[in-house]
């Protein structure tokens, strides 16, 4: 990594340090690495190998790779022996080949694997504090990877997959985006049309009442439960601003074409004060350790933090962070344009009128649904997750890598969408004061193109409803 951008970092540190000033700029400045990753294609892996970490919410990966033709799950990992047994299970009952086991041998097994000359693609679906390690090693081991949210949470981490990516052209795309759910990617759909107008604002959130999750004790002999060794809890209780941005956010990022056109210039920040995690905490009334533990955790993270970014071409996005709170869930998932606006939960579309009309709204989600959803829409609720939205985003991950085309999102999304982990939580921690965000691709941004309309041919690939 740059020496001179090391000498800048070391003196802003993310914990404890003080906030960078009102204004200062985060451009660095630097050139490219070995190669810019925007619209970046590898040959194509015909027989596409994955190696899938963490088989909690990696399992997402492992059904979707053992699913879809052209594609096999040739290993996995993860320390826990029932949710080893779980995925073998399951690879097992759609009759395809049994994967390599690791794991086994400590909690840095996942290095093996990454090892692994029979694994093209590493799919990380590990507790936060393990996404950044595992994908810059898999990169240094000449491995595509694909990571769980957030990929990172420091400004200095994101350089860091940015460069490693650079350097070795391999692939970092971040999972779970929630950029191909279905209303999603009916207001790209209608967006990249024109329906409407020109865009000026969007609003997006993660509000999830996670209190019960991140409160409850992991099972280790089932492997389920509460997250391990409260592992969410434990980063809740240190962090403030948004730790969780891109849900709502990158879908957003899609329809304003960020990082292909605009991108993001600086944000403000503010939390609430601190009350839903603490009520729960006091719930918890016994007298063993880990009660008492539970009882007397502070926690830094808001009950509801709020953030502005505006865009170097002047478009604002609102973005929400709620994990503590009974609310009902919800990612807003709202684009407003000259001649009309989108919004979710429930789904409502107005077009030249301030007026939401439940006929109108049916209509335009039929007449503007996205061709991915056309294609293999059936089959993705049929498999499941969060609606289907996992699975095409393995199936069009899988339909880029066996056709050798540039992957959707690339690590410059990646890494504007998870610097906000730390820009918010400075911000937040110093009165709403506004902070620069950095331009990864490094001036490119004004050249790259957008993304275009994604779709699959799920025939071609003998995928059936």
């Amino acid at each position: 990594m740059d020496t001179k951008r090391r000498d800048f970092l070391k003196g802003t540190l993310w914990m404890g340090a003080a906030a960078l000033a009102a204004g200062e700029s985060a451009a660095r400045n630097l050139p490219a690495g070995e190669g810019m990753m925007a619209g970046y294609a590898d040959k194509p892996f015909k027989d596409l190998r994955v190696g899938v970490v963490g088989l909690g919410r990696g399992m997402a990966g492992v059904s979707g790779f053992t699913l879809i033709p052209g594609g096999r799950v040739s290993a996995i990992c993860d320390i826990n022996a029932a949710r080893r047994a779980r995925a073998l299970g399951y690879i097992a009952s759609k009759k395809r080949p049994a994967p390599k086991v690791y794991g086994d041998k400590g909690a840095e097994d996942w290095k093996r694997m990454c090892e692994d000359p029979e694994v093209d693609l590493v799919y990380n679906a590990t507790p936060w504090e393990l996404h950044v390690p595992i994908a810059l090693y898999a990169m240094k081991c000449g491995k595509h990877v694909v990571t769980e949210v957030p990929s990172a949470f420091t400004v200095d981490e994101c350089w860091e997959l940015v460069e490693t990516s650079e350097k070795t052209k391999r692939h970092c795309m971040q999972l779970e985006n929630c950029c191909y759910g279905e209303s999603e990617m009916l207001a790209y759909n209608m967006v990249h049309q024109g329906v409407l107008g020109e865009i000026s604002h969007g609003e997006g959130a993660y509000i999830h009442d996670l209190r019960s999750y991140n409160y409850a004790a992991w099972n280790e002999a089932k492997g389920n439960g509460g997250y391990w060794n409260y592992w969410r809890l434990r980063h809740n209780a240190v962090h403030g601003g948004n730790q969780y941005p891109t849900h709502g956010l990158g879908p957003i990022c899609m329809d304003m074409d960020i990082n292909r056109g605009d991108r993001f210039d600086f944000l403000v920040s503010v939390d609430s004060l601190q009350a839903g995690f603490h009520e729960t905490g006091a719930r918890f009334k016994g007298a063993s350790a880990a009660d008492q533990w539970r009882r007397s955790l502070k926690v830094k993270m808001a009950d509801m933090n709020t953030s502005i970014i505006r865009t170097v071409k002047g478009r604002t996005i609102m973005v929400q962070h709620n994990v503590g709170t009974s609310r009902p869930y919800s990612r807003i998932n709202l684009i407003q344009g000259t001649h009309g606006v989108i919004t979710d939960y429930p789904l409502r579309i107005a077009i030249e009128s301030h007026n939401f009309d439940e006929k109108k709204t049916a209509e335009l989600r039929e007449k503007y649904k996205h061709p991915l959803w056309k294609q293999a829409g059936e089959i993705a609720k049929k498999v499941g997750g969060h609606g289907g939205m996992d699975f095409l985003m393995v199936l069009r991950l899988s339909y880029c890598l066996q056709n050798g085309l540039p992957l959707d999102m690339n690590v410059y999304d990646l890494a504007s969408w998870c610097c906000l982990c730390e820009l918010t939580e400075k911000s937040a921690d110093n009165r709403g004061r506004s902070m620069d965000i950095p331009d990864f691709t490094r001036g490119a941004w004004k050249t790259i193109k957008p993304l275009g309309l994604v779709d699959v041919d799920a025939a071609k690939m003998g995928l059936k409803a």
